[in-house]
């Protein structure tokens, strides 16, 4: 019992004994002052008070105190009646019409609380309504402004793309040069090779960056088909077990042969688990173990990706799928970004659960193809 059904148990009990109180209090009167003030109607109020405040068993008991009290009062000190059974015929008649009032009372007190309780809950359906509506409003603002902003990101991004192969390729021809006079002269080039060599690698990596945010950007409408996913797990792990076997990292599989197919597009899917695949292997780069399964869950497929890696911090884990967020040195911190999208794209939804020097596990839902 919480603290709420406590205080309305005892006002019940309170109420109940105010109205006992007050019947005892009118059959004293009604007594002493020998009917002559007529009072009966007075005892409709204890009996009220008991079916309104303690409900409708309190109030018929209340009212059969009441015509009680009244036919005691009425025989001791009432008028003599030519009939011995008068004084009881108009008690149990007290009593019946207490009897409707209660009834009556009680109903409409359930009737009002019902409607409170209906009134209550439509408010607050109606607030939660205009608080999602709100909401949407303001997602679907920020979603224009940030549309508009990919835009011009993606353009801007595709001008830069054009210098920067301008770049490399006059950085060639300087290497070339530079290497013709060295050999004219017969002066050594290291440094300025050293120099080009490193101006060279960073122009690639800014075009990574480009090429794998106008991938994130401009991610192609995806051509979705049954797939199996016990087949179709089984042919990629095998394209990349030379892979694993390099990394010293043992592939185990546990692959549920009744899957229901899902419809998803083969190639999207398979870079988005080669991006987990690939991120489990950075995080075990002494070897270990890598898990990969799918198993039916509902009515969803579920795969999972395990490794007993160095597993990822509070924070690292936050801004898992924050764009451009990454720990490694020569990451773009967009491959889980584009996983993510790619998962969110296809009706699912993707997970993670880590431990820091224990391991990850990405978990993918997808939903099964509906049987035509």
């Amino acid at each position: 019992m919480n603290a709420g059904e406590d205080f309305s148990l005892r006002g019940k009990i309170a109420a109940t004994a105010a109205a006992v109180a007050l019947t005892i209090a009118l059959g004293a009167v009604d007594y002493f002052t020998g009917r002559e003030w007529a009072i009966s109607a007075f005892y409709l109020l204890p009996t009220c008070l008991a079916g309104w405040m303690a409900g409708r068993s309190a109030g018929f008991a209340v009212g059969v105190l009441c015509a009680g009290t009244w036919f005691l009062s009425d025989v001791f000190s009432g008028p003599a009646y030519q009939h011995p059974l008068i004084p009881v015929w108009n008690a149990i008649m007290l009593f019946v019409f207490f009897f409707i009032i209660v009834w009556l009372l009680t109903a409409f007190r359930s009737s009002h609380y019902h409607l409170e309780q209906k009134v209550e809950c439509r408010t607050a359906a109606l607030r939660l309504e205009m608080e999602e509506r709100k909401r949407l409003e303001q997602a679907k603002l920020q979603g224009e402004r940030l549309a508009v902003v990919g835009s011009m990101a993606a353009q801007v991004a595709h001008e830069i793309r054009n210098p920067l192969g301008s770049i490399s390729l006059n950085l060639d021809l300087v290497e070339r040069e530079l290497n013709v006079f060295a050999n004219s002269n017969g002066s050594s080039a290291t440094e300025c090779r050293v120099l080009l060599h490193e101006m060279r690698s960073q122009v690639s990596r800014i075009r990574q960056v480009l090429q794998e945010y106008l991938r994130f950007a401009r991610m192609p409408k995806s051509e979705r088909a049954a797939v199996s996913l016990k087949g179709f797990l089984e042919e990629k792990l095998n394209f990349v077990q030379p892979l694993l076997d390099q990394k010293h990292v043992d592939l185990r599989r546990m692959l549920d042969p009744n899957l229901p197919p899902v419809c998803v597009d083969a190639e999207q899917l398979w870079e988005a688990v080669l991006n987990l695949i690939r991120n489990a292997l950075d995080a075990m780069p002494d070897g270990g173990n890598l898990t990969v399964t799918a198993q039916r869950h509902g009515a969803e497929a579920l795969i999972s990706i395990s490794d007993n890696g160095r597993g990822m911090t509070e924070e690292e884990a936050r801004h898992l799928f924050v764009p451009f967020f990454t720990t490694k040195s020569d990451g773009t911190g967009l491959g889980l970004a584009y996983t993510q999208r790619v998962i969110n794209e296809h009706g699912g939804r993707i997970d993670c659960a880590t431990a820091r020097g224990k391991g990850s596990t990405f978990s993918i839902q997808l939903p099964l193809a509906v049987a035509a």
